[in-house]
């Protein structure tokens, strides 16, 4: 609890003591009229001060029509009808409403402020063999900087010296650590929990993962749903309406009775029955809860390692039936590796312990001729040769290297002549090769104009991807689909993997845009397509899409600046979590909207026509104020979703 909240928290304490004094005062003694109103005066201006406050700015403002106004009028007609006790309890319990709803909008912003404790401070730079502290802003791409355990890091980089264990819970909502070494990427925002890093930035401060991170969540409650819009827009006509119908309630009846029906006009009991509606009517409740439920459903996900990018992107997440899948990065891992090494057609796998010389062999003079090629498929066939050599390849046994674009390379090895590609370089060479029967990308290798055999290399599965899809449809999804650019084998293989119904393949950017606008088409009304992406050529169809996800934590700038909404561990089983916060969140906003209306209106029915009293005004105002704000909260216990 804050200054704030502590210091009308005292208020309503003494208050309600003040009240609860005088109530046994009356008991006990007969007060006159003119004494109970100065007694119960000081209560209600302990307790109603700030209110009256704002109701005078607001109508010099000429910004009339508030909750403030209404409080305004209806206790200070209550006390000059000489229901002071009354009078006071409205004030009062409309104060501990108040305090509940703060109370539940800083519980959310915790969630928001945890986040922004990713925020780093300084980075060190070594000078003169000492540690300098500076703004990470001052700070050049390419520089070298030192994290210390406990301290966060501040800008991403390579790890160029050290190893370490990094908390990313702040980032990812995971709360199992992650080892780093040398060699390997690191993003701002992570805690060093062990050893000393020294890492070279890749970014600028203002580019960095933290950066970004911060920026997109300062900036999702600009971005307002459709019923957020609405409830503004609803409140702007219904508070000026519900005064001039209190107005009409306190006037016309008793000129109806005075002058058509010749009674008497009983102006106190229309009057009261007028300040009655106006407690009633107070759409705080609405107003209060609905931005709440966004903002705790934010700031829930937020928790959870799920950035949305504003209230209007969870709604319509809220609405998802398909969900279409970029493949590399996305569905696998990004990561190739071999996955066989054969000899014939006849493809035979075996674990690499278990080479025969002439596998050891074709990996080598392979690794060999690609070691000068910066492209994935040559890295994974370095690590394979290192895995079974235990040191790097040694470039120096190499020579006359050519590379052959969409072919493979040439080079000597050895003093031998090593072909390494695909099958149109072997068809270039003259030498024929067999077909390879697994799924993934062949490299084929010649020594000496000679078949030697191929390596079969791989993307991998990622482990939860099959359990991500079987909880995209037990979250309403109807149909999943993949876009890739891959080979028809290879994506149809991934796709039966993990459980995905629907595969397009070997497509370029501009093809995967246009699948998803036919996708667009198919799809009916108030039904909304979200697709899940990292690279760069993702970007067009994360924008086309109703929804798009990119995958935060190794996704491209471009991918992520472009999507609604931003996993920070890029794993795909968070999409169904934030489908289900979605709903979650929708589903409280639409109780909330029931439960005020319809409580408002009966209780409105039954104050004008003399029900309902002042307490009962009371609960249909602060009491549905509370309970909705309460309501509100739940989004935020997201975990066991």
């Amino acid at each position: 609890m804050n200054k704030k909240q502590k210091k009308v928290l005292i208020r309503i304490i003494v208050a309600a003591v003040l009240v609860a004094v005088l109530w046994i005062i009356e008991e006990q003694v007969e007060l006159a009229n003119w004494l109970s109103f100065l007694l119960y005066l000081v209560p209600y201006l302990v307790i109603g001060y700030d209110i009256l406050k704002k109701a005078i700015k607001g109508i010099c403002n000429r910004q009339v029509f508030d909750e403030n106004f209404l409080m305004a009028v209806a206790t200070v007609g209550a006390m000059l009808l000489g229901d002071y006790r009354e009078g006071v309890a409205v004030m009062l319990f409309y104060q501990i409403g108040e305090l509940f709803q703060s109370y539940a909008v800083g519980k959310s912003r915790r969630n928001i402020t945890e986040l922004m404790d990713i925020r780093p401070d300084y980075a060190n730079i070594e000078k003169d063999g000492k540690l300098e502290r500076v703004d990470p802003d001052e700070v050049a791409v390419g520089s070298v900087i030192i994290v210390q355990p406990g301290e966060k890091v501040p800008i991403d980089g390579v790890v160029v010296e050290g190893s370490s264990t990094l908390n990313t819970a702040a980032l990812t909502g995971e709360s199992v650590p992650r080892d780093v070494k040398a060699g390997e990427e690191i993003i701002s925002g992570c805690i060093n929990l062990s050893g000393v890093l020294k890492i070279q930035t890749t970014r600028e401060f203002g580019e960095s993962t933290v950066s970004k991170i911060l920026d997109l969540v300062e900036n999702a409650s600009s971005k307002k749903s459709r019923s957020e819009n609405f409830i503004s827009r609803f409140a702007r006509y219904y508070t000026p309406a519900v005064c001039y119908g209190a107005l009409a309630l306190a006037i016309l009846p008793p000129v109806v009775r005075m002058l058509f029906m010749g009674l008497s006009p009983q102006w106190g009991d229309w009057i009261y029955r007028a300040l009655t509606f106006l407690v009633i009517s107070c759409p705080c409740a609405l107003v209060i809860s609905i931005p709440l439920s966004f903002f705790a459903g934010i700031g829930g996900a937020s928790n959870q390692g799920i950035l949305v990018k504003g209230s209007n992107y969870l709604e319509a997440l809220a609405s998802t039936k398909y969900v279409v899948f970029d493949k590399t990065g996305t569905i696998t891992e990004g990561v190739f590796e071999v996955t066989g090494v054969h000899e014939d057609e006849h493809c035979k796998n075996a674990e690499p312990s278990a080479y025969t010389e002439e596998q050891r062999l074709l990996i080598t003079y392979t690794a060999l001729a690609e070691c000068h090629s910066t492209h994935p498929i040559s890295h994974s066939l370095k690590r394979a040769y290192m895995q079974l050599a235990g040191q790097e390849p040694d470039m120096e046994r190499v020579s006359d290297v050519e590379e052959i674009s969409g072919h493979g390379v040439t080079a000597k090895v050895d003093g031998h002549t090593v072909a390494a590609g695909n099958g149109k370089l072997m068809k270039r060479m003259g030498v024929d090769y067999s077909e390879c029967k697994g799924t993934g990308t062949v490299v084929h290798l010649a020594i000496d104009g000679a078949y030697a055999g191929h390596i079969l290399i791989s993307d991998r599965v990622k482990a939860n991807a099959k359990t991500a899809m079987e909880a995209l449809h037990r979250a309403g999804v109807k149909k999943t689909v993949m876009l890739t650019g891959d080979a028809k084998a290879v994506a149809e293989q991934v796709a039966a993997e993990v459980g995905i119904e629907e595969v397009h393949s070997e497509l370029l950017p501009a093809d995967k845009v246009t699948e998803v606008e036919q996708l667009l088409s198919r799809k009916k009304d108030r039904e909304n397509l979200a697709f899940v992406g990292d690279g760069i050529n993702d970007a067009p169809v994360l924008t086309r899409a109703d929804i798009g996800i990119a995958m935060g934590a190794m996704g491209a700038d471009a991918a992520i600046e472009a999507a609604d909404v931003v996993l920070m561990d890029d794993d795909p089983s968070k999409i169904a979590k934030a489908i289900r916060i979605a709903k979650k969140c929708m589903r409280i906003v639409y109780e909330n909207i029931y439960f005020a209306i319809g409580i408002k209106l009966i209780c409105l029915l039954l104050g004008a026509v003399g029900i309902a009293n002042m307490w009962v005004a009371i609960f249909a105002d602060v009491g549905v104020m509370v309970i909705a704000a309460l309501n509100a909260i739940r989004v935020l216990f997201v975990k066991k979703l």
